[in-house]
């Protein structure tokens, strides 16, 4: 047999944090879903940036799916 020991939890200190330091990491995720946005509801229709049919083609389902339409 082993012998088992029970100690008390310890305590961890979190760190605090501000809203300031929060602010970046919210643009930055805001940016992205705004780009994502961009290629999933406009990217190959009447405002284009690249040329072809391959990000029209990889975010096909992801249109309809949102409600976007494209065809």
């Amino acid at each position: 047999m082993s012998d088992v020991t029970h100690s008390k939890p310890v305590a961890v200190a979190v760190p605090p944090f501000s809203f300031g330091q929060l602010v970046p990491w919210l643009i930055i995720t805001a940016m992205m879903l705004l780009v994502a946005m961009y290629f999933v509801s406009a990217e190959q229709g009447v405002s284009s940036l690249l040329s072809g049919t391959a990000v029209h083609e990889w975010v096909h389902d992801g249109r309809h799916l949102l409600g976007f339409p494209c065809h």
